[in-house]
């Protein structure tokens, strides 16, 4: 999710789910290959499994960002097909692509000769006028034929014309039965479906059809529900007990950050969801909101902000 899931907000995902793997935000090749590179690849060990999603279409540059990937050390390199944002389409990245299986068949053959890292492609079930069951298994057909074995597909169609990123989340209307379809159609094939899943009760049943899950906003903005992913799906103890550890575990973090010269708010803005309808949670959200992006802004201001989490203990005053 561009502009959100940064490394910050990774480092904190983690404290959540050890085995859950994060993507990054999508960043295109002109990014990794003209701008500062070192800035858009940097992530901290504890991140790991972590994989580097990216926009282009361009093979020769595409596959140039799947070798920085293998020698930065992530465990995945994705080609997002699936983002509907205008600023990507014009620059033939994103969901566009979903009309032209050959070129992303390309770009995944290019990526695949330079790197010995899974190279797996996200999209949508169709974009526009290609809405049906064919035009999807013929786009994955295709694609899997230049060796792409993993497909994350965002449950929706995206209108590339009339609407907006955000309408596009929410608008189309969710058709997980083409996405079963995909795996019925291709069982060799890994599929992992995206869009509108709001708990591990309806990942569970996501998985009695597909071999994975993806969470995206719903993780953002309620995080204490990947507390559960690790026991649940994993078979696996939870890394935190309480929000209060979560919040305790990503100090440290936090004020190595802060003496680098990070913002406070940098890194706040990642958890305001951490206490998500608990007692206190507009309270913590609040907080940080007004204080954190104040000149000398510290951890005290994400201790402060913990404090009002707690239980108030009646106050008894007699004369």
């Amino acid at each position: 999710m561009m502009d959100w899931t940064d490394r910050h907000c990774r480092y904190f995902l983690r404290l959540l789910s050890r085995h859950a793997l994060l993507y990054t935000e999508m960043v295109t090749t002109g990014a990794l290959l003209h701008g500062d590179r070192q800035r858009f690849l940097a992530f901290h060990p504890d991140e790991l499994p972590l994989a580097l999603q990216v926009g282009g279409s361009v093979p020769q540059e595409l596959a140039a960002c799947a070798a920085f990937a293998e020698a930065e050390g992530y465990s995945e390199i994705n080609l997002n097909v699936g983002c509907p944002s205008d600023r990507v389409q014009h620059n033939r990245i994103g969901a566009c692509l979903m009309a032209d299986p050959g070129l992303v068949g390309d770009c995944v053959a290019a990526m695949r000769e330079r790197t010995q890292l899974p190279v797996t492609v996200k999209c949508r079930i169709g974009i526009d006028a290609m809405d049906s069951d064919e035009a999807l298994f013929d786009f994955i057909g295709q694609v899997a034929e230049r060796g792409c074995r993993t497909f994350i597909i965002h449950a929706r169609i995206a209108l590339l014309a009339g609407l907006s990123p955000k309408e596009n989340r929410e608008i189309p209307p969710l058709n997980y039965p083409r996405v079963h379809r995909v795996k019925a159609q291709f069982p060799d094939l890994e599929i992992i479906i995206n869009g509108g899943l709001t708990s591990l009760q309806a990942c569970r049943e996501q998985l009695q059809h597909v071999d994975g899950v993806m969470l995206g906003r719903e993780a953002y903005h309620n995080p204490w529900l990947l507390n559960q992913v690790d026991p649940q799906l994993f078979d696996t103890p939870s890394p935190a007990s309480s929000r209060e550890a979560v919040l305790q575990a990503f100090l440290p973090y936090a004020e190595d950050c802060l003496a680098a010269g990070v913002p406070l708010n940098h890194l706040s803005r990642h958890v305001l969801g951490l206490f998500h309808g608990e007692n206190g949670g507009k309270r913590f959200r609040r907080h940080l909101s007004e204080r954190a992006h104040l000149r000398g802004a510290n951890s005290d201001t994400l201790l402060e902000a913990l404090a009002l989490t707690r239980p108030r203990v009646p106050q008894c005053a007699a004369d």
